[in-house]
């Protein structure tokens, strides 16, 4: 891939983070002081300077978002095939300026797809129901972890949740081996950013997606299952429960669903031969 660009720190445009006078009321007195609170500002992603979606996310691992949108989007095949990634600042936010290959572009246009997404969705402006539920080819079975694993993943990715212990406010993600190693983490305000970021991150870094699994601290949605089951992650483990499409897309895609990951506990919706 090609060079990236730092210039939205060097402007001193934003942080992850920022500090928020407030009152503090309780039942006699009022206080004042100053808060931490996450960040959320307009990411849109231009492509071949033709802009393509506008997400509402945390500026932070702004290339590994890239990569992972562009990736799990199927916009691209490979991370090379993501020539260069620019980050700009924008009159009210962030501009991801993507260059791509010119098929993958052309590609890319004929689905004449341009829309906004709130922080919670990942599904505005898909055009068709066959868009939305495109589910890729069945992952294989190569993957064993067992319980232990499991439940050691859950517990380390809330230790690892840097910006949340701070202001209470994102979603994080986690990549961790077959052992509940957390190798990778990201945090975003939208669950969907934050695991994008973590596929990109691991695409980046050449981490085969056979060799672990995927846990997510929000509800597991049909977008997230969809997501790993495109990049080929055989297991992902979330603190919520998973809805009913959710458990059919991980059906369907071979995908392993688990839900409710908490302490020493969960539920497993679908594949439970990779749990032993």
């Amino acid at each position: 891939m090609g060079t990236t660009s730092h210039a939205l720190f060097a402007l001193g445009y934003t942080e992850p983070t920022s500090q928020t006078p407030m009152f503090q009321f309780s039942e006699r007195d009022t206080g004042t002081g100053f808060v931490t609170v996450a960040e959320e500002v307009p990411i849109a992603l231009v492509y071949n300077g033709r802009p393509h979606v506008v997400l509402m996310g945390t500026p932070a691992d702004l290339e590994d978002l890239a990569v992972g949108f562009s990736l799990t989007e199927e916009i691209v095949a490979t991370p090379d095939d993501v020539e260069r990634i620019d980050i700009v600042k924008a009159s009210h936010g962030i501009e991801l300026q993507i260059q791509i290959g010119a098929e993958d572009a052309e590609r890319l246009e004929m689905r004449t797809r341009s829309l906004v997404a709130r922080t919670s969705c990942g599904l505005c402006g898909i055009e068709t129901i066959k868009d939305v539920l495109r589910v890729p080819e069945k992952v294989a079975h190569t993957l064993d972890i067992s319980r232990s694993a499991m439940y050691l993943a859950g517990h380390e990715l809330s230790k690892r949740q840097t910006l949340n212990n701070q202001t209470s406010t994102v979603h994080a993600a986690g990549w961790s081996n077959a052992f509940g190693e957390i190798l990778i983490v990201r945090e975003d305000v939208g669950r969907h950013n934050a695991l994008d970021k973590v596929l990109g991150a691991m695409a980046r870094s050449g981490v085969a997606s056979n060799a672990g699994f995927i846990v997510v601290t929000s509800r597991a949605s049909y977008e997230m299952v969809q997501k790993v089951a495109i990049r080929g992650v055989e297991l992902i483990a979330a603190i919520s429960r998973p809805t009913g499409l959710a458990i059919r897309f991980a059906l369907d895609a071979g995908v392993t669903l688990v839900g409710l990951l908490r302490g020493t506990s969960a539920n497993v919706y679908t594949g439970p031969q990779r749990i032993t």
